[in-house]
């Protein structure tokens, strides 16, 4: 008796990996067969390995062995990949063939890799969307999923354009989110430097020439000079720190509990949290109208969409829909319940729900979060700007009015 180890699709949809002993090779075949299993690949554990053995990666293998080659996989080649794939699609190219043109186009060592483990998957009869599902991580679950309800209706080109356009979307999203916060951040960035620099270098000279003051100084000024001189006694103790508490701050983070406490406090704060807010229930209702209008079924759709939310506070709140939805309990009703839609996003989901027109509510309801962001920002940024320049501008002058005020009681002295 040999033992083999199959890699076998489930009835489900799942792959997993099965260890059977059997006299030979087609024996192991028509025993995957009669329990009902799909044969994606098989390997015997002796010498010799079948056809199909480069397709026989398990997802932590897959994401190891592509790893292992450096490089990460950006979004941005992730997109001009599926942009190129869909081109290639359109004009008839079969999908192997397609993959042959784009593994030799890319430069990203890593995702050269990957591609040519999904293309071997391909040959040897995996699905393209267990191809891409089997590297776990690596690729959006929302993506995957798409992929398979697109196979099961037949529109892959379709599915992987209405991805490519939710991508795009969610991109301009995120860059007017960023490119609103830039001036300001660059503000407070210059704006600390400068007080740094007064603070460690200019008020240090400064104390030197009061020094030989007879008179009493001001109490600012004392207060300023005791700053600017324990700053600059412990300034390596002072970055040293900085450093530890930002490592560790980062450290706990990424844990799931401190994840979802830091999310929590961001939502707390004003504008902000509200922009924050309104950006993840647009990641959210965007990603489900995605995957409803690929044919994925409500619930499954619900749990990755959920998972597709970045603040995990707001993540967890929808992520709570889902066993009541799958117990037959209404969508509207139970996002309602949650507390974090508007009334008019729920209302339009309800529409959508009675009408059977789901997929387009909720990308109405993703375009009315989009345009509320953008009035936030508006807000922000009109809010923001003064407020740095008047905190800013009165530490840096109550700073210099330090230095001043000793010169001036001088001066007084001498027209006295």
């Amino acid at each position: 008796m040999a033992t083999f180890t199959c890699r076998v699709g489930g009835a489900d949809g799942s792959i997993n990996v099965r260890t059977i002993e059997a006299a030979d090779e087609t024996a192991a075949r028509s025993e995957v067969t009669r329990q009902g299993g799909k044969l994606f690949s098989i390997k015997s554990d002796g010498n010799g390995a079948t056809k199909g053995l480069l397709a026989f990666l398990s997802p932590a293998k897959a994401g190891s062995k592509a790893k292992g080659r450096g490089g990460t996989v950006k979004i941005s080649e992730f997109l001009v990949f599926n942009q190129e794939l869909v081109a290639l699609m359109h004009a008839g190219l079969p999908i192997v063939s397609g993959f042959d043109i784009l593994i030799e186009r890319q430069e990203n060592a890593r995702f050269k890799a990957i591609l040519l483990d999904i293309r071997e998957q391909l040959v040897s009869g995996v699905a393209l969307s267990d191809a891409f599902l089997s590297f776990g991580d690596t690729f959006p679950r929302l993506y995957g999923t798409s992929l398979k309800a697109g196979e099961r209706s037949g529109e892959v080109e379709q599915v992987l354009r209405r991805y490519l356009s939710y991508q795009k979307i969610l991109g301009t999203v995120k860059r007017k989110v960023t490119g609103a916060l830039v001036y300001p951040m660059v503000l407070i960035g210059l704006s600390v430097g400068l007080i740094l620099i007064l603070l460690t270098y200019v008020i240090p000279k400064f104390q030197e020439f009061f020094a030989g003051f007879e008179g009493k100084l001001p109490a600012l000024t004392l207060a300023v000079v005791g700053t600017a001189a324990f700053m600059k006694a412990h300034f390596i103790e002072g970055t040293l720190l900085a450093v530890f508490l930002g490592y560790a701050f980062s450290r706990w983070k990424k844990t799931e509990n401190g994840q979802t406490i830091w999310d929590g406090f961001l939502l707390k704060l004003p504008i902000v949290g509200t922009i924050l807010h309104q950006f993840a229930l647009s990641q959210f209702t965007r990603s489900l109208a995605t995957l409803v209008g690929a044919g994925t079924p409500l619930v499954p759709a619900l749990d990755i969409s959920s998972g597709a939310i970045g603040n995990q506070r707001i993540a967890r709140a929808v992520m709570s829909v889902v066993p009541k939805v799958r117990e037959g309990a209404e969508l509207w009703k139970s996002l309602e319940n949650t507390g974090q839609l508007t009334s008019l996003a729920v209302e339009m989901i309800k529409v959508g729900e009675a009408t059977g027109a789901l997929e387009e509510m909720l990308t109405n309801v993703s375009e009315f979060y989009d345009e509320a962001i953008e009035g936030s920002l508006q807000k922000l940024i009109n809010l923001i700007e003064p407020v740095i320049l008047i905190v800013m501008g009165g530490i840096i002058a109550t700073i210099l009015l330090s230095v001043y005020l000793p010169m001036f009681g001088i001066l007084s002295n001498i027209k006295a």
